[in-house]
């Protein structure tokens, strides 16, 4: 019983770690950058990973988006639909062979 509860206590924590690094709100795309830079390749990659813990925050919560509207276009594009496609499978899924 303690091992369940331990597991059950570090996969909430991992979800709250990972939520806690989610998009920023999209008030307005002519709002000034905080930092002063865009998101690129790398920042795409990780909300892709994090996408389904974002998606269910965002339902109970407006500061909390998927997607940054705040980035450089393609490379942001390109890591984010590559890290949702890595974390729902992907490529590896679709050419796993079914066993009859």
């Amino acid at each position: 019983m303690k091992k369940r509860t331990l597991l059950i206590v570090v996969c909430l924590m991992l979800a709250l770690l990972v939520a806690g690094c989610a998009a920023g709100a999209n008030l307005a795309e002519d709002v000034p950058v905080s930092g002063g830079t865009l998101d690129g390749f790398w920042s795409g990659l990780w909300h892709g990973f994090i996408s389904p813990f974002t998606f269910i925050i965002s339902l109970f919560s407006d500061s909390v988006n998927i997607y940054e509207v705040h980035n450089n276009g393609g490379w942001y594009n390109f890591g984010f639909v590559f890290g949702c496609s890595i974390i729902f499978g992907g490529p590896a899924r679709a050419s796993k062979s079914k066993k009859n």
